[in-house]
């Protein structure tokens, strides 16, 4: 039965015994769990191949349906609803209120998402979005609760995957109010998958798994009915197994939430640890068949990171009005904040940033609605940039509040000032680089795709166990290719004519477009330069990522602002912040091309390793130490 327990936590369970995982056998599970075939089109694919497919993303591409009034209505309902709850008492300690769980239940929102013929409201990408922005700017326990629910747990997966009999027994369920969430991590388990250790061992007789392990930062379990559990489920020929998804009732025999997390921001998060134990899953709850896991898992991952997006950039309208509001009020020096200079560059910072957030969510949630992009690329770049900017932005906030920024709301109010909680949206907002993959795994995960055209021609020269001669012969086909694909990527270099439909934004489209040239040459570069070993120069690729990303996000905020300004002639204010951006954007990737061989990157690593060696101890000495981490003697 499933359990919680505020005051006794359960002793931890002693850790089952494994084999280390090599690196190459990590490598092999990710590797066998991506997506290798491109089937339909990608902006941001085309960019690192060197091509600006304008005309992917402009105009933002229209929905395959519209849920038109039925979606306006259903956001002025949830609007109306979220007046009624109080989110700032809501959001001081976990738990969802019984009152708030029957009134959300009664507007169908924890159905968004799921179609109407198994009971849910079937709204587009769009209007899912927009009520979790609505809800993020008010609770963010409402808004984490929904998203963790519809996003990443089971209706998503069971949607996309579920057979028919999956589906109506289980959607109905959901779409009235049973809370579910999803169990991927373990205490050594985070980005790297093949150290999996919770296992599904199928029955004798073929009718059930059992399964045995630990699942830890699941949100929504401690108030969960249904758990998407992603399990190891061993061949028999002594292998771990593959990694296979299964519907898991939380009140089965043997499952348990054996500890509730407790964060340094989000302090309304429900998240808890889950213990499985001896648990008898029906065959009929596997989803997919054996070994597909990783695989639902990324997919799933690809649409439910797109509300990250959307959030960050409802986070930044907020802070928006917070800075623009005071720094009208507060006066220093016999002028208003907002008068001087400094804060005046802070606050056109939050705000250009804030359209070019919304932009890239726009964009990224136009192309899930549409249903004919592949956005593996774009989920995963909406997401590292939101959330990048988001924190930039949130931080920038803090520091035009000052003082007030860093007291907490309920300080605030009890002394008489209005609770502005900047310090509570600041430390909540730190979560979104780390969660469904941090800033570094979005990267890496990039990164892979952008070098991948270049790895297929290198064959031999990128598999360390191929023998010698192999290596010698493919080395000379990828230098080939390597010649001619910088040689293509010279081109480019005019403003083209197509380009004066943006007016006195369109030097901007033509820097992007001559970018990404830079851009494509740029990664054949360093794979010439690399080799095989690229992979290991994180610092080139995430350069070579965060390229990418401010030009993505430059090409979305121009779309965005001429389309507002031809639907609006009369406001020209699109057009400024859309300008301001792509400025600022356009120095942050010149400075990334001009480092991105930086000399330094050798000296900081060698000297990192010396930290680790124990060279630098002397630097810890004078303090009295943190505690020590598991596996760390002192």
């Amino acid at each position: 039965m499933s359990t919680t327990t505020d005051t006794v936590e359960a002793a931890p369970a002693e850790k089952p015994k494994h084999r280390e995982i090599s690196e190459r056998e990590a490598r092999q599970v990710a590797e066998a769990a991506r997506e290798t075939e491109w089937k339909l089109p990608s902006f941001v694919r085309e960019m690192y191949l060197g091509r600006l497919r304008m005309d992917l993303i402009d105009p933002f591409p229209k929905s395959k349906k519209d849920d038109g009034e039925r979606g306006r209505e259903f956001l002025q309902k949830f609007e109306a609803f979220l007046k009624t709850v109080d989110g700032r008492a809501l959001d001081r300690e976990p738990g969802m209120p019984a009152d708030v769980h029957a009134g959300l239940t009664a507007l169908g929102a924890y159905g968004m998402k799921i179609p109407q013929e198994y009971g849910g409201l079937g709204l587009t990408q769009r209007t899912y979005t927009s009520a979790l922005a609505l809800a993020g700017s008010h609770s963010s326990t409402i808004s984490s609760t929904l998203s963790a629910h519809q996003s990443i747990g089971v209706p998503q997966p069971l949607v996309v995957f579920g057979t028919e009999e999956q589906k109506r027994k289980y959607l109905p369920r959901l779409a009235q109010g049973a809370i579910s969430g999803f169990a991927l991590t373990e205490s050594d388990v985070g980005s790297d998958p093949a150290r999996m250790r919770c296992e599904a061992v199928l029955s004798d007789d073929g009718s059930e798994y059992v399964l045995n392990g630990t699942k830890l930062w699941c949100t929504n379990a401690p108030l969960a009915e249904l758990l998407v559990v992603m399990a190891r489920t061993p061949s028999g020929d002594g292998s771990p197994g593959k990694i296979t998804a299964f519907i898991v009732e939380m009140g089965w025999d043997g499952v348990e939430v054996t500890h509730r997390c407790s964060f340094m921001g989000l302090p309304g998060i429900e998240n808890g640890v889950v213990s499985f134990k001896n648990v008898r899953i029906p065959v009929e709850n596997r989803l997919l068949e054996e070994g597909r896991g990783l695989k639902l898992a990324l997919v799933t991952l690809n649409t439910g990171r797109l509300a990250i997006p959307v959030t960050c950039a409802a986070a930044g309208k907020w802070c928006l009005q917070v800075v623009r509001e005071w720094a009208t009020v507060r006066t220093q020096w016999g002028a208003p904040i907002g008068k001087h200079e400094a804060v005046a560059h802070m606050i056109s910072s939050i705000a250009s940033d804030t359209f070019a957030m919304e932009a890239v969510a726009d964009l990224g949630v136009a192309l899930a609605d549409n249903g004919k992009f592949d956005l593996r690329l774009e989920a995963a770049m909406g997401k590292l940039f939101n959330s990048e900017v988001g924190w930039r932005v949130a931080d920038q906030t803090m520091q035009v509040r000052g003082g007030r920024g860093y007291e907490t709301a309920e300080s605030l109010e009890a002394r008489g000032e209005a609770p502005i909680a900047v310090e509570q949206m600041l430390r909540s907002m730190r979560i979104n680089r780390i969660f469904e993959g941090s800033s570094e795994i979005m990267r890496l995960f990039i990164a892979r795709e952008a070098v991948d055209p270049h790895l297929r021609k290198a064959g031999a020269v990128a598999d360390p166990d191929s023998a010698l001669g192999d290596k010698a012969k493919d080395a000379v086909g990828l230098g080939v290719h390597m010649a001619g694909w910088i040689g293509k990527n010279l081109v480019g270099w005019s403003r083209k004519p197509s380009y004066g439909r943006y007016g006195e934004l369109s030097g901007h489209i033509a820097f992007a477009d001559r970018s990404s040239h830079r851009l494509a040459r740029s990664i054949a570069m360093a794979m010439a330069r690399y080799g095989a070993k690229l992979e290991r120069r994180q610092a080139v690729l995430f350069r070579l990522v965060d390229i990418g990303a401010e030009l993505f996000a430059m090409c979305a905020s121009v779309v965005q602002a001429t389309a507002k300004v031809q639907a609006n002639p009369s406001d020209q204010s699109p057009i400024r912040l859309a300008d301001l951006f792509c400025q600022r954007a356009r120095q942050r990737i010149d400075d990334l091309f001009d480092d991105l061989f930086n000399d330094t990157d050798g000296d900081a690593y060698r000297l990192a390793q010396g930290v680790l060696k124990g060279e630098y101890t002397w630097l810890e000495k004078g303090i009295f130490p943190p505690p020590a981490p598991e596996g760390i003697e002192r």
